[in-house]
């Protein structure tokens, strides 16, 4: 692997799991650091369809061995950033904690991934992304009055955990190359996830936001932000959140503005979506991007992630890439000076080993 990019010269050793901390290594990875996974002897990969693995190495090592565990302590003592994944005391009875890891390792920056965080009530329980937005009222915010709607893993494995996991571990790390003094950083989706309602809790305090759900602004309920069926069975979404640009959306489609304005208060939401819906159906969505694509009318089709790749704006930007015969994302964001790359497909488990000891132990 020839790695370019910002942290191009970091070393981070991740010990494999699953979801966003694998996420928060290929992110790191795309950025140049050099991520070594430690796999269990014998595992099998899953090969170029592994998009979250790529861009690493891997060794294998059986952790219950006391050689092999003792080559993970000299692995860490090179690292300067640790990642897992695993259950709060998992590390620590494998003797890998994070005493014992900054005792070998002051400098090293040590990133835990979880649910729950490292401590309270639920700290040891099971769960997933749905369980951990569902406590933080995240969950209980999306959807119509009828019921929430799940927003896939991406609010809670990958927004509010690997994204935090990611900014805590740099954030660490740039302060230990000032004072030479490692931590460890406990990202829990339920504590990111919380903090992604940030937008939410203001509004909420300056009187424009309900915990009812489908009722607000922007969780569907404004007929100015929201989506619509077309004639062709697609959809498409707007949002002219300003006055300018719901004037314009109303000017090119027909719709009666003045009978239906974009009151922030609510007043006629309910009308006014049954009216635009009423219109929407009457053309195909390619009917509506002709009219309203690029404009200022703040439109966009809803694609799936297939049309999403061909798209012309898409294509333009070259934010989907083939690696092995397998699409997907392009590494972000983007740097001027030092940009990213993706340094290959994912490994095979434990088929780096000799090179990646002869690199990080030779001294």
């Amino acid at each position: 692997m020839k790695a370019q990019g910002p942290l191009k010269g970091v070393k981070v050793l991740e010990f494999v799991g699953l979801g966003p901390a694998p996420f928060c290594a290929m992110m790191l990875s795309d950025m140049g650091a050099d991520v070594v996974r430690i796999d269990r002897p014998g595992a099998h990969g899953l090969g170029p369809a592994d998009v979250l693995a790529r861009g690493r190495r891997s060794v294998g090592l059986d952790l219950k061995d006391a050689q092999e565990l003792e080559t993970a302590r000299r692995l860490i003592a090179s690292a300067d950033i640790l990642l897992e994944g695993y259950r709060p005391g998992v590390m620590e009875r494998l003797g890998l904690g994070p005493d014992i890891a900054l005792e070998r390792n002051p400098s090293l920056v040590y990133g835990r991934m979880t649910g729950w965080g490292q401590y309270g009530p639920l700290a040891h329980a099971a769960g997933h992304d749905i369980n951990y937005i569902s406590l933080t009222g995240a969950l209980g915010a999306m959807g119509d009055r009828d019921k929430p709607a799940i927003p896939l893993n991406l609010v809670g494995d990958f927004g509010g955990g690997a994204m935090y996991l990611g900014f805590g571990v740099l954030a660490a790390l740039h302060h230990a190359r000032a004072t030479g003094e490692g931590q460890v950083v406990d990202a829990a989706i339920v504590d990111g996830a919380s903090s992604l309602m940030a937008s939410q809790y203001q509004l909420a305090a300056l009187g424009l936001w309900s915990p009812e759900r489908g009722a607000n602004l922007l969780d569907g309920a404004a007929h100015f932000y929201t989506v619509y069926e077309c004639a062709d069975g697609h959809f498409i979404s707007i949002g002219p959140l300003e006055p300018e640009f719901y004037a314009l959306l109303c000017e090119k489609t027909g719709f009666d503005g003045q009978a239906w304005p974009a009151d922030w208060s609510g007043k006629g939401w309910a009308q006014a979506k049954a009216a635009l819906a009423d219109l929407f159906k009457t053309r195909s969505r390619q009917d509506w991007c002709d009219l309203l694509e690029g404009s200022d009318a703040c439109f966009a089709p809803v694609l799936t992630y297939e049309e999403s790749a061909r798209h012309p704006h898409m294509v333009e930007r070259g934010v989907h890439v083939e690696i092995d015969g397998v699409r997907q994302a392009a590494p972000a964001p983007r740097f001027s000076r030092t940009p990213g790359a993706i340094q290959g497909s994912a490994p095979q488990p434990g088929a780096d080993r000799e090179a990646v000891l002869a690199d990080w132990l030779s001294d």
